[in-house]
């Protein structure tokens, strides 16, 4: 009881630390990052291999398989992995002892899979490695629509200009976009005009990759003045791919232009966006790491106006949805269950005690103990 006796001697003391407390709880409400989940950290690294039109038998026995023996015997701390095998797509989770350190998991994931890059098929790409978490969930949705651009200027506008100025917030993590076609150099091949002239699409390819290109060559000093000097092969146009030089044949010159045609298009549409029955492009914004998902989305529509002056004309840049507006009325309903728990305690104290004193006491107590 001796503290009882050290507020009953020394109230003003007590009631300063009061105040401290109240003024000390408001200003780390303000600071504290506002979520409905908090950061849980989950020992869970997913590894991503991709390799172009291999069939999932074939992706499992010749990647998937070989990656998750070396990654038994060489990465630390592994419980168990999961993969799946799809067409072109191996998808392995490698799950580590609680408590263990993620980072360091992935650290290891990176540099053996650099490694078993040399005993893989060849051409195939470094895998994406990604860390999952619980905190790392969609919050935002950006829609990019437009009644004169073309999907494959959507798709443009979303990737190299929309992204890079979402990107700057903070928290905020910007995935590549969905809907719209991609942009691409095609070669349309003629099986027949080939077969003429004694020529195959490798042939095709040869050239394109032998002389498009730039080379150093070298510098040239000229008085006091040196020079870089480069071979400069590559067209300005992609129609002017179409005049480079297969071989010659019989005296006469093959060019692009006799077996194919080389034109700017799209790679083949693996998914379409609609909102209001028109085709649009989206941008998913995850969540990533501690941040409070109301200060992003709140950076989110400050950086916006900004975006849309500087975009293209005749796009139109619209947040589909946040999930800010869920958070906001989940807190809203705390606050308004911890109010009516607290006034219905003290409801309680004033009708069985019958003292206000003792009901203010409590009354301010319950809002300082939180």
């Amino acid at each position: 009881m001796w503290i009882v006796r050290l507020a009953l001697a020394r109230p003003y003391t007590f009631v300063v630390m009061a105040l401290l407390i109240l003024i000390g709880g408001v200003l780390t409400i303000q600071r504290m990052a506002v979520d409905i989940f908090p950061d849980i950290p989950i020992p869970v690294v997913g590894i991503v291999w991709t390799y172009s039109g291999i069939a999932p038998e074939e992706m499992n026995q010749r990647i998937v398989v070989p990656v998750e023996r070396a990654i038994t015997t060489t990465v630390s701390n592994v419980e168990h992995q999961e993969s799946q095998s799809l067409k072109g797509i191996g998808l392995i989770k490698v799950f580590f002892q609680p408590g263990s350190d993620p980072d360091a998991g992935v650290a290891q994931l990176t540099a053996i899979s650099q490694t078993l890059l040399r005993v893989l098929p060849p051409g195939i790409t470094p895998p994406l490695i990604i860390r999952y978490s619980a905190s790392n969930v969609p919050i935002a949705q950006t829609s990019l629509s437009s009644e004169t651009l073309g999907e494959s200027d959507l798709f443009d506008a979303a990737n190299a200009f929309i992204r890079p100025g979402l990107a700057v917030v903070q928290g905020a993590s910007v995935l590549l976009p969905n809907g719209g076609k991609p942009k691409q150099i095609m070669v349309d091949l003629d099986p027949n005009k080939l077969a003429g002239k004694g020529l195959s699409g490798n042939d095709v390819v040869n050239t394109l990759l032998a002389q498009n290109v730039i080379i150093p060559a070298g510098s040239a000093k000229i008085g006091t003045r040196e020079y870089d000097v480069r071979l400069n092969s590559s067209p300005e146009a992609v129609a002017t791919l179409n005049d480079l030089p297969i071989k010659t044949v019989d005296g006469t010159t093959v060019y692009i232009r006799d077996v194919a045609f080389v034109h700017e298009g799209a790679a083949v549409q693996q998914n379409v966006v609609r909102q209001n029955g028109r085709r649009t492009a989206i941008i998913p914004i995850l969540k990533s790491g501690s941040a409070s998902t109301l200060a992003i989305i709140d950076k989110i529509k400050q950086v916006l106006p900004n975006i849309q002056a500087n975009a293209p004309p005749g796009l139109n840049i619209k947040l589909l949805f946040d999930q800010s507006f869920f958070v906001r009325a989940s807190i809203k309903g705390v606050i308004i269950e911890a109010s009516i728990a607290a006034g219905l305690t003290a409801l309680m104290i004033l009708l069985f005690l019958g003292s206000w004193r003792s009901t203010l006491i409590i009354a301010v107590s319950i809002p300082l103990s939180i």
